[in-house]
């Protein structure tokens, strides 16, 4: 069924608004999946903070025109779907790359991030990237290791000398 012109201009207005503000993008050519999976899909994408959007290539173009994502303009051809990660750079990435395992008919084509367009084979890297809560624990754990390595050393002259001596009452026992 055909667009009216007022829809097109919502779909890209839409698409548009979206990417100004994604991390990065994957799309993905979707031929031969079913309705009920492209559902299944699309409630994932709802959890995990990505914009998930099955449109023509021509309106995503003019949607995609003056944001880090126009570098896919070129290169979109196909039945494709679009992700775009809202809040975790990864989070499309892992996606894509969740259902492409289970399905084979969901095929990554291409991968943007700041500005800069990948192709499918660094679909895994990105989605090995960390999530905003495990990039703060890391970080975390880095600033703490030199406060803990100093409380360690401060505490080790003392604990020798305890163990000297339990060794020192142990040996006199034993005797």
């Amino acid at each position: 069924m055909a667009l009216t012109l007022e829809q097109k201009k919502a779909v890209v207005a839409e698409v548009a608004e979206v990417a100004k503000s994604a991390h990065s993008a994957v799309a993905a050519e979707y031929r031969g999946i079913t309705v009920s999976q492209m559902t299944e899909m699309r409630a994932k994408a709802r959890k995990q903070g990505v914009y998930l959007k099955v449109a023509k290539n021509t309106l995503v173009r003019r949607a995609v025109e003056g944001t880090d994502f126009e570098c896919m303009s070129e290169q979109l051809t196909g039945p494709l779907l679009f992700a775009f990660s809202i809040d975790d750079p990864g989070a499309a990435a892992r996606l894509v790359k969740e259902i492409a395992k289970d399905n084979e008919r969901l095929i990554p084509r291409l991968v943007s991030v700041g500005a800069q367009l990948f192709d499918a084979g660094e679909l895994d890297r990105l989605s090995k990237l960390p999530t905003r809560d495990q990039a703060i624990a890391m970080l975390m754990g880095v600033m703490k290791a030199p406060i803990e390595k100093f409380v360690r050393t401060l505490a080790e002259p003392h604990a020798k000398l305890v163990r000297t001596i339990a060794a020192v009452r142990d040996s006199k026992q034993a005797a």
